[in-house]
C-alpha cells in the first residue's frame, strides 16, 4: 500500500543545490545553538556496537538490528539503532561532571521501518547526553530542557529565514511549548488511536511535549512502545510540532531523564525483560557505576524537512523507496536524492 501523501500543488521553496546548502548551514547553526545552551561538547560515536554488550537502542523492543560477524575479532556486531545507553557509558568514560554532556551525529540503519513521507531506513539524528544531579529528575528540569531545544530550533529558523527569503512563507515555530501528557490524551479522547490523540492536540498547540511514554496507560495500553532501558517512563516525551504542509503532527525529537538504579530495576521486570540484567552495561546501571543522564535524540532529516518546508523526507536524504514511492514522487515533481 503507498503510504507517501504528497500535498496538492506541492512545490519546493528551494532548489535542489539550495537545499544542500541550507542543510549545512541549519545543522551548523543548530548545533552551535543546542551546544551552547545545554553546555554540550561534540565527540566521536560508532556506527556500530558489540552485540552481547546490550548497549544497542532497543527503540519499541521488536525492531531488528543489522547485524554481521566480524572474523578478526572474533566478535558480532549491530548497526545503532540509536545511541541511548552508549552515551550514558560515553559520560562515565570521559569523566564529565554534572551540567556537561555531549553530543554526536548517529547514523543508523532501521530495517524495519514503514517506508512513508516521514519514514526512512536510513536515520541520522544528533544524539546527546548530559550529566544531572539527583535533585534535578523532575518534571519541571525535562520541561525547562524541551523549552531550550525548542528556543534553539525557533533561533535556527530565524537564520535560515534572513538567508533564505523564501522560506518566510513558512510558519514560524512556537516557542512556548505546551505540555500534556500520554494520560491526559487518552482522557480526552479514549476512542482515538495515539496517533489521532497527537494529531488532534498539536493542530491546537502547534509546540507539544507530550510525556509519559511507554508505561501502560489507565486503558492497559500505552501511548507507545519505549525500551525499558533507558528513558524513566515517567519522566520522558516527544516533542511534536504542528506540520501545516502535511497536515499532521511531526515529531521532532525523542528524549528524556533517564532510568535510574530503581526505575530501571522495575521497568525490567514490569516489560518481562530480567534477562537483560547480565548484560555490561544493565549491570553497571543496577550497581549505581554510570552517572544520572538526561538526553535524547533530536532527527536531522526531520528537522531540515520542517525549516525547508519539504514535503517527503527523501528531498533532505538519501536512502532507498520503494517503486510506488519513486513513481508517486516524480509525477509530483519532487526530487528523492
Amino acid at each position: 500500500m503507498l503510504t507517501t501523501v504528497i500535498p496538492q500543488g506541492y512545490a519546493p521553496l528551494l532548489n535542489l543545490y539550495d537545499t544542500q546548502k541550507a542543510i549545512g548551514l541549519l545543522k551548523r547553526l543548530f548545533e552551535d545553538d543546542l551546544g551552547g545552551a545545554l553546555n554540550l561538547r561534540r565527540v566521536s560515536a560508532p556506527l556500530f556496537v558489540e552485540a552481547s554488550t546490550g548497549l544497542n537502542d532497543d527503540l519499541n523492543g521488536v525492531e531488528r538490528a543489522v547485524s554481521f560477524d566480524v572474523p578478526d575479532a572474533g566478535r558480532d556486531a549491530q548497526v545503532v539503532h540509536s545511541l541511548a545507553k552508549w552515551k550514558r557509558m560515553a559520560l562515565h568514560r570521559y569523566q564529565f561532571s554534572v551540567g556537561e554532556g555531549l553530543y554526536t551525529d548517529m547514523n543508523a540503519i532501521r530495517r524495519d521501518e514503514e517506508l512513508d513521507n516521514l519514514h526512512s531506513v536510513y536515520v541520522d539524528q544528533w544524539d546527546w547526553e548530559k550529566v544531572i544531579a539527583p535533585r534535578d529528575r523532575t518534571a519541571e528540569y525535562l520541561k525547562g530542557v524541551v523549552s531550550t531545544i525548542v528556543n534553539a530550533l525557533a533561533n535556527t529558523q530565524a537564520t535560515l529565514r534572513s538567508v533564505y527569503p523564501q522560506l518566510t512563507t513558512l510558519p514560524l515555530i512556537r516557542r512556548e511549548v505546551s505540555f500534556v501528557t500520554a494520560q491526559e490524551l487518552e482522557d480526552l479522547w479514549p476512542q482515538l488511536s495515539p496517533k489521532e490523540r497527537e494529531d488532534a492536540w498539536t493542530r491546537e498547540h502547534p509546540t507539544t511535549f507530550l510525556m509519559g511514554i511507554g508505561g501502560a496507560l489507565k486503558s492497559g495500553q500505552p501511548h507507545d512502545g519505549r525500551a525499558p532501558d533507558y528513558d524513566d517512563w515517567a519522566l520522558n516525551g516527544d516533542i511534536l510540532l504542528w506540520n501545516h504542509l502535511l497536515g499532521r503532527s511531526f515529531e521532532i525529537s525523542s528524549m528524556g531523564i533517564r532510568v535510574s538504579p530503581e526505575s530501571l530495576d522495575q521497568q525490567l521486570s514490569i516489560s518481562g525483560h530480567d534477562e537483560r540484567r547480565t548484560l555490561s552495561f544493565h549491570k553497571a546501571l543496577l550497581a549505581g557505576e554510570l552517572p544520572l543522564t538526561i538526553g535524547g535524540g533530536i532527527g536531522q532529516s526531520r528537522v531540515s524537512m520542517y525549516l525547508l518546508g519539504k514535503a517527503h523526507i527523501g528531498e533532505v536524504q538519501a536512502s532507498i523507496w520503494d517503486p510506488r514511492t519513486i513513481e508517486a514522487c516524480k509525477e509530483a515533481g519532487v526530487i528523492l536524492l
